[in-house]
């Protein structure tokens, strides 16, 4: 297959990409760097790998069943409680999970916004809202798509030029990818392993890929996919973790980005600050966009209601969803509480998520030939480990237990 072929069959997985690279993986990826400098490089490498490991049975999972993973979970089991309990999951827990990513997403564009314009965040907030309604409200897939693959793009440029701009020490990067876990690092590598494993993603593959193609004799290409568009928003996230880390003196500490943009200046100029703006606000409206998408897949899956995109049951759902994006804009809400609640249902349901899909992915009546082999099995086996992990660690933490 031809480079240009390849690059063609991108599709889906850019709007998983799209999905994870948010406000939140921004934030974290730019405190992680200027804390910690390039020492936390090696744990986007794992988390790429473990994000395509899933997101490749989810994918194959929809081509192969012409299921989403909401309708596999509701139809999987026999006794009625189990069912009922998994629907609860779903419903509940994608449901409240993509409304506050919603919140977060849409507060960390209209920011960017605000930092160009001038124009209060409240204003473009409320701007993006109304955008992501109508682009959503066409139904229109194909549309969509192209919408966030373009802007997936602009957020490359935008913080790959911010990179190369801040010029920063080559080989200080290559050492970056070396393992290693320096004191106090351990809560910044379980948010960058957080914010790229997405619980919601998983849904949202399952049920996009059959937008775009129509069987098991699709899974090449929509391996590609998966990979291409993954790699390219695990490389979008280094830039950024670069980006600080050159920027700042290690042990840095960073509340917000607008003020990370300010201190650019006068090591790239105003062109930095430009950049990163339009990266963040790229950031935020791709993930404001697929968030509702996959809670509205998700639900509707699980619930056996209409999962077509024009339906009037799909569109009530992300409609809520995107609605109490919206609203928090107008109440003042509280991106950093907004965050960690959000972080807090990821860490519940990403393991039980997980657990699941594996079951699935071992279904022969289900999937036939295209079950997992017992490499797949295994690697599942190891990041849903990791993700158990972090769901206990994030839960903990938050707490206050550790």
């Amino acid at each position: 297959m031809s480079i240009t072929q390849r690059l063609k069959a991108v599709g889906p997985g850019a709007m998983v990409a799209a999905a994870f690279i948010g406000p939140g993986t921004v934030t974290t990826a730019s405190v992680t760097g200027a804390e910690f400098g390039y020492a936390l490089l090696w744990t986007m490498v794992f988390s790429i790998v473990a994000t395509i490991v899933l997101q490749e049975m989810s994918a194959r999972l929809g081509l192969v069943s012409g299921e989403g993973l909401g309708e596999a979970l509701r139809e999987r089991f026999d006794n009625q409680i189990v069912e009922y309990v998994s629907i609860f999951l779903v419903v509940g827990a994608i449901g409240v999970g993509t409304a506050a990513y919603e919140a977060g997403n849409i507060l960390g564009g209209a920011a960017g916004l605000a930092t160009i314009t001038g124009i209060s965040s409240t204003v473009w907030g409320v701007v993006m809202g109304l955008v992501a309604g109508i682009l959503l409200y066409t139904g229109r897939y194909k549309l969509i798509e192209r919408a966030l693959v373009g802007l997936v793009a602009v957020m490359a440029l935008s913080f790959v030029a911010s990179a190369i701009l801040i010029g920063p020490d080559p080989g200080a990067i290559a050492m970056g990818f070396v393992p290693g876990i320096p004191s106090g690092s351990l809560y910044l590598i379980t948010g960058l392993i957080g914010t790229t494993i997405v619980g919601y993603n998983l849904f949202l593959h399952a049920s996009n890929v059959q937008e775009r193609w129509s069987g098991p004799e699709d899974i090449g290409h929509s391996r590609i996919d998966t990979v291409l568009s993954i790699v390219a928003g695990g490389v979008i996230t280094i830039t950024i973790m670069v980006t600080a880390a050159a920027a700042f003196e290690p042990g840095t500490q960073i509340s917000d980005i607008g003020r990370m943009a300010e201190q650019l200046r006068p090591i790239a100029g105003p062109y930095a600050e430009l950049f990163f703006s339009i990266g963040i606000f790229a950031a935020g409206f791709t993930s404001a966009t697929t968030a509702p998408l996959a809670g509205a897949w998700a639900t509707t899956g699980a619930l056996g209601w209409d999962s077509d995109m024009q339906s009037t049951q799909f569109r009530a759902v992300w409609g809520t969803i995107l609605g109490v994006g919206v609203l928090s804009v107008l109440l003042g809400g509280s991106p950093v509480q907004i965050i960690v609640f959000a972080q807090v249902v990821n860490g519940i349901l990403l393991p039980i998520v997980a657990i699941f899909l594996i079951y699935a992915m071992n279904q022969r009546d289900l999937l036939g030939e295209y079950t997992n082999g017992s490499i797949a099995n295994a690697l599942g086996a190891i990041v849903t480990l990791v993700v158990i992990w972090l769901g206990v660690r994030t839960i903990l933490d938050v707490a206050g237990v550790i």
